[in-house]
């Protein structure tokens, strides 16, 4: 069934290509995150553990918002681990500790990515591609990723 909501059929794919980008970086950014609970050491364990299990349970609720979006302009969500990774801005590359400070330090930048990629697009969907409510989404969006890259920016500090 046509998608009649207002924005041009080419408007909907470029700012659906956008997002299935974004969609890749929150996925790899959850499996990082899971990792980070998985794999964490140190005397600050519990804690932290207990942490990264709301980021992760967090950030699989933005993956599903973000695959909705897309669905939402008419267009069909990426959902293989392949497409991700070959839409995705951030890095499988996981150099570094397991513990607490190494680990939030590689989430960080992650979440700081995002927050760039994010903010680059959200002018771009409102002007360019008559896509307010997408703009108004990923702005909120990124409030939360900002919030994130606080609270980690916090425990390093």
């Amino acid at each position: 069934m046509k998608t009649s909501i207002g924005i041009s059929a080419e408007n909907r794919e470029v700012v659906a290509h956008q997002l299935a980008k974004l969609l890749a970086d929150e996925f790899v950014l959850y499996t990082k995150t899971l990792n980070a609970h998985w794999n964490l050491e140190g005397m600050d364990f519990h804690s932290v553990h207990l942490y990264f299990e709301e980021l992760y349970t967090q950030s699989a609720g933005i993956v599903d918002d973000v695959a909705e979006r897309i669905r939402q302009l008419g267009h069909y969500a990426p959902a293989t681990l392949k497409s991700f990774l070959e839409l995705t801005h951030l890095t499988e590359h996981d150099a570094g500790g397991n513990d607490s400070r190494s680990l939030i330090k590689k989430l960080l930048a992650d979440h700081e990515s995002i927050i760039a990629f994010i903010r680059g697009n959200i002018d771009e969907f409102a002007d360019a591609h008559k896509d307010a409510g997408t703009s108004d989404y990923i702005t909120g969006l990124m409030e939360k990723h900002e919030k994130i890259a606080w609270m980690l920016r916090a425990h390093i500090k």
